[in-house]
């Protein structure tokens, strides 16, 4: 391996001579990629040896030779041109350099592409070699690069980035290099030594900046980062005022750390003491941003360094903040609010240029990346807000942990969405604040890759792994990786390396675990002392002024410190402004119900616009059939089925001009083949959905098909419904339980977040529950789960059973200004039949009911009552008209949370000769909502309630639909006995 890069006289670099190892002089037969099978093709010869095998062009080459017919014309100009330069034969005996001739063999590169190499071909260094060791530090330069600033260990040299490794000897290092193309390292013209090739290599490769970009399939994007790191040396050409901006940054970092932790000795505020770096590198990505005239951006982290970016980014003032700390008047948070590192905030952002960014800081829990998801899903609502289809004026940044990075499930799962045409959002900026530290894990235990980042290279986008302590390689990677996303509209990571000064937290004590790099971290000098250091060495500033930095801001933060200890009250966090003007969250007895009907001659229109296609459109026979099932139904000829009034509520809205959501694995046909909202032709594959075009100035109707995703599309669809309250967010599981891998978003987000956070939200999901023999899996959405999570009126909890009631739900959750999350609990064998479906003129008046009461027709008669919810009320119906029961009333809980007492007594007073009641349910007992229910009912009815359910399970169903039917069989008749 050669020795490390010296100064060279006059500017850059050269590699001192140094005797290599003659131990390696195998030929080099195939280019170092990160790629093991590289798949040949004259596309990507522009990039050659990195998408083709230099064995294969030599064959290719050689049976070109013998006949040109032979070979594909695709490739004759490229191999035409090596026959060209192809060198005579050398003379019998001829020397060469005590290596065997390459290309005559099979085993080597094409002879002729040593006619690129110097001025004698014969002995100088060959193309293909110095080729292959170009390619080798674009793909693996990352690895010698300095980027730990605590240099906690010795960089390892790498077998590919040696020289030797591909059989150059000394003499060939001090030999003239010509690059041509195919063949490029960008900023080196004319005839080069081998050494300085190589010295700018490491360079560009090696230093505080490491690139991976060789997993990107593109080479027209990978020749993009060349070209613009490579003539550089990736270095930045900063002017003063930006050099004295990063100053700035980093001393308004380290201040506010320090005045917190001397005023609040222990206080956890998960300081960002050790990466102060993130401060200059986030208003970096500002100024870009504002110079590509992005007017919003969202930003989403954890805990870590959350203060200090609110005080120094955002725009919280730092009295407010230490009003926080002060913990004043706690009467007004019992029971709710969150702790102030998981609160966000909105303010407007000046950059330097004037540009003005509106910044959210997205509210955040203990679960670090659960926020990644509602942060993209807040971006696209806002570019859909602005009809920004270009997706350039709004912009997302997530600042991540390694370790939660690199651990956690939602990390690639949000990663997934990002190129998708339902999630896209031009590219989110990634920043990751690697501490090299969980919270006491190290990292040889906390993941299986090289790389905290890797599970990024999914993506095919560029990863910058750069050294904290360089604050200005940290600004040119920014610029760099801005400027990339905003060429291609992609993702882009940075992977700022730095240290934790301070442990976990203020309370822990890190040196338990980490003892060693804990007394490193003790004597390492703060990045705003290394940079001015560095400003000073330069002239650029004296160390009188570097000096003078943090008293003045710390002075600032003492008058800041006086008026929080005198305030009197917690500051009131904003709602009801912006988009949320004239929305409210609160008690839903506050809120007026609406009438929700809509007239026939409006909802005939919509029937026939989704029972009528294109001219020249053939769709399937059966869905044909659908469509003229569903005219009939419009016509008022036959009851109106489950997905046809869901339809109409969707149609009806849009019509007014509300936006219609609706994504979820499988939506637009629907999971049961019975949704059909886009139809496919079947002779041209060519699709049509009807609710795009039922008039000019419609309300837009978007639908998608997701991911099979749960946690990271439901958090998506959250953001989303968090910018844009005026319309319908749905979205579906493909069967209900489902949602039990999104749990971490209904705990931390859809139940709870107006409560923590003062942020409502009208997201709908619909979640398929139905007992149908159809397995445990497949049976119960887990609704008890909601039930346990609903208070002070937080969601709404529905379980609608007729199609005229699921359309007048959809259309209040929208036309009453109260917003709150809605899980509705829709049906599966109800969705086609006459048990679900109402009569047309259900829709043209009324409203949601949140209880229907059958009692036969006959109140006076009533002794019994069976309350239920769901589906099993057309089994409780069925068998009290088998059995002749008229003394039985049967009533659906039609919305089970929020549910009011009063309610429930005004049913049961109708009943003036009522002497029990039951609550019946599919579910076993220790699940749905028996639980729920029963205090409810005590409290209505003045003593306990009968039960009918399935015996407690530790498992939602049986597996057999023979068993289900011995069940079901077993809890009709426990519903009719007699007391």
């Amino acid at each position: 391996m050669v020795d490390d890069f010296v100064p060279r006289p006059g500017g850059g670099c050269i590699i001192p001579r140094r005797r290599l190892t003659q131990s390696n002089t195998a030929t080099l037969v195939t280019p170092m990629t990160d790629d093991p099978h590289p798949q040949p093709g004259p596309d990507l010869l522009a990039d050659l040896g990195v998408g083709v095998s230099l064995p294969f062009l030599d064959e290719l080459y050689q049976r070109f030779r013998i006949d040109p017919a032979a070979v594909d014309a695709s490739w004759r100009p490229l191999l035409e041109r090596m026959q060209r330069l192809e060198p005579p034969p050398a003379a019998p005996g001829a020397a060469t350099n005590g290596r065997p001739p390459l290309g005559a063999n099979g085993r080597g590169a094409p002879a002729p592409l040593g006619a690129f190499a110097g001025a004698t071909p014969a002995t100088g260094p060959r193309l293909d070699r110095v080729y292959a060791i170009i390619n080798a530090y674009r793909a693996r330069g990352h690895l010698e690069a300095r980027l730990d600033p605590l240099e906690q260990k010795p960089v390892p040299p790498h077998p590919d980035l040696d020289p030797a490794h591909y059989g150059f000897t000394a003499a060939d290092l001090d030999a003239l290099v010509t690059l041509a193309p195919p063949v490029t390292l960008y900023g080196v013209e004319g005839a080069v030594p081998l050494r300085e090739i190589i010295a700018r290599l490491r360079e560009t490769y090696c230093r505080s900046i490491g690139v991976q970009m060789m997993h990107i399939s593109d080479p027209t994007r990978r020749a993009w980062l060349e070209e613009r790191m490579e003539p550089s040396l990736n270095r930045p050409s900063l002017e003063r005022a930006a050099q004295l901006r990063i100053l700035d940054k980093l001393g308004a970092a380290e201040a506010f750390e320090r005045f917190i932790h001397t005023r609040w000795v222990g206080a956890k505020r998960f300081g960002l003491d050790g990466a102060e770096t993130l401060i200059p590198l986030v208003d970096q990505v500002l100024e870009c941003a504002g110079g590509h005239g992005v007017d919003e951006a969202v930003i989403g982290m954890a805990h870590r360094g959350r203060l200090n970016v609110l005080a120094n980014i955002i725009g919280k003032s730092a009295g407010e903040i230490f009003t926080e700390f002060e913990d004043i008047d706690p009467e007004s948070t019992l029971g709710g609010g969150d702790v102030k590192y998981h609160l966000g905030y909105s303010a407007d952002h000046v950059t330097a240029g004037g540009h003005r960014i509106h910044l959210s800081l997205a509210f955040n829990p203990s679960h670090l990346e659960a926020v990644d998801p509602v942060v993209i899903g807040r971006v696209r609502a806002k570019q859909s807000r602005r009809n920004d289809t270009a997706k350039a004026r709004v912009l997302g940044v997530l600042i991540h942990g390694d370790a939660a990075f690199a651990g956690q499930g939602l990390v690639p799962e949000t990663l997934q969405l990002s190129q998708l045409p339902g999630y896209r959002t031009g590219g989110t900026v990634h920043v990751v604040v690697n501490n090299q530290i969980g919270f006491t894990t190290n990292p040889t235990d906390s993941r299986s890759t090289w790389y905290c980042t890797d599970v990024a290279r999914m993506l095919e986008c560029p990863i910058f792994h750069v050294n904290g302590e360089d604050a200005e390689a940290v600004a040119h990677v920014t610029r760099l990786a801005m400027e990339y996303r905003r060429e291609f509209a992609c993702d882009v990571v940075i992977d700022m390396l730095c240290f934790r000064r301070y442990g976990h937290n203020e309370s822990d004590e890190p040196s338990f675990t980490q003892p060693l790099l804990y007394r490193k971290i003790e004597q390492h000098p703060a990045m705003r002392l290394i940079y001015g250091r560095q400003l000073v060495e330069r002239g650029v500033l004296t160390q009188a002024e570097v000096d003078r930095m943090l008293p003045d801001r710390l002075g600032a933060y003492e008058a800041e410190y006086a008026r929080a200890k005198s305030a009197q009250a917690r500051p009131v966090v904003s709602s009801g402004v912006g988009v949320w003007r004239g929305y409210q969250g609160g008690p839903e007895a506050a809120v007026p119900d609406v009438d929700t009907g809509v007239p026939r001659e409006r909802l005939q229109a919509i029937t026939q616009a989704l029972s009528t296609v294109p001219p020249g459109f053939h769709p399937h026979p059966k869905i044909a059939r659908l469509m003229g099932e569903r005219a009939a139904q419009g016509r008022g000829e036959r009851p109106v089925e489950w997905n046809l009034g869901e339809l109409l509520a969707f149609g009806s809205l849009m019509w007014d001009g509300t936006v219609v959501r609706l994504s979820g694995q499988d939506v637009r046909r629907g999971t049961f083949s019975s949704r059909h909202a886009v139809l496919t032709d079947v002779e041209s594959g060519g699709e049509y959905c009807a609710l795009k075009h039922l008039h000019p100035g419609q309300g837009r109707f978007r639908l998608f098909d997701s991911p099979l995703s749960e946690a990271g599309v439901l958090g998506f669809e959250f953001g989303y419904s968090l910018d844009y309250p005026d319309s319908l967010v749905i979205w579906e599981a493909q069967f209900g339980d489902f949602v039990n891998g999104a749990q971490v978003i209904l705990d931390q987000f859809v139940s709870s977040s107006e409560d923590k956070w003062r942020r409502i939200s009208g997201l709908t999901m619909f979640l398929p529950h139905g007992y149908e023999g159809q397995g445990p899996e497949h049976s119960s959405a887990r609704f008890e789960r909601f039930l346990q999570l609903a208070a002070e009126d937080n969601i709404q909890v529905c379980q609608p059973t007729t199609a005229a009631q699921l359309f007048h739900l959809l259309r209040r959750q929208v036309l009453r200004p109260w917003r709150k999350p809605l899980i509705v609990l829709t049906p599966k064998s109800l969705l086609r039949g006459a048990k679900a479906a109402s009569p047309l003129a259900a829709f043209e008046g009324g409203r949601f009911e949140r209880l229907v009461v059958d009692d036969g027709g006959d109140a006076a008669r009533i002794e019994r009552v069976l309350f239920c919810t769901g589906k099993v009320c057309y089994d409780l119906l069925d068998e009290r008209n088998k059995r002749a029961a008229a003394d039985v009333a049967v009533v659906r809980v039609e919305q089970l949370y929020p549910l009011r007492d009063d309610d429930l007594a005004a049913v049961l007073a109708r009943f003036p000769k009522v002497r029990s009641i039951t609550w019946v349910q599919d579910e076993p007992e220790n699940m749905g909502g028996l639980q729920f229910m029963l205090p409810y009912l005590w409290r209505a009815f003045g003593k306990p309630a009968r039960t009918a359910a399935r015996v407690a399970s530790a498992s939602p169903a049986t597996g057999s639909a023979k068993a289900h039917a011995i069940e079901q069989r077993r809890l009709l008749d426990a519903a009719f006995a007699q007391d």
